[in-house]
């Protein structure tokens, strides 16, 4: 059964997954409900965006260490998108990205999962009008859930999330549930953080 995570806790996917080599990393959201009726403004539809970004010694030392829809491949094949979702409709998870965790190059530490409204200044679109947002980490063998962290807070205002990470400590890889909102306006802000 899959354990269930608040914002700050860590777990070790090491421990509760012997033999783990590889985790798919779901992540899901659903746009709230818009405002109804004759005057209603038509706006457009929250084009939320994952990328995965690899650091080593807890920097991002070069551009092609970040996976996102335009790079969805990392150059030793150990990290890959599988594609962007421009609505988040439906149930499941709207994007994933496989981790190969015994591919990783040695000196890639921790990857971090971050999210992005694509246009979120252009289209005034935040986080607040998001809701049902989730990562969740499975093992790739059988597809089992290890785990799965909800948000729950209210980050309106945020342009992008820092969803959760996945690191290596004393020979574990381990998941940390971080839940932090920012007011980056675009990945290429984001990413600043880790610089």
């Amino acid at each position: 059964m899959a354990v269930s995570l608040k914002k700050g806790q860590k777990i070790s996917l090491s421990k509760e997954s012997a033999g783990l080599s590889a985790v798919t990393v779901g992540l899901g959201w659903d746009e709230a409900q818009k405002k109804k009726g004759f005057f209603a403004r038509k706006e457009k539809a929250i084009d939320c965006d994952a990328s995965a970004v690899l650091l080593r010694n807890g920097i991002l030392t070069c551009k092609e260490d970040v996976i996102y829809y335009a790079h969805l491949k990392h150059d030793s094949g150990s990290v890959v998108h599988k594609g962007d979702n421009l609505t988040g409709a439906g149930d499941g998870d709207d994007e994933q990205i496989i981790v190969n965790l015994t591919a990783l190059p040695q000196d890639v530490d921790r990857i971090v999962f971050v999210v992005n409204i694509y246009q979120a200044v252009e289209r005034k679109q935040h986080f607040g009008m998001i809701q049902n947002a989730f990562i969740r980490i499975a093992d790739n063998r059988n597809n089992t859930e290890i785990c799965r962290y909800s948000l729950t807070d209210d980050y309106s205002g945020s342009m992008a999330m820092i969803f959760g990470e996945i690191y290596k400590h004393n020979n574990e890889w381990k998941f940390n549930a971080i839940g932090q909102g920012t007011t980056d306006a675009g990945l290429n802000d984001v990413i600043k953080r880790f610089r």
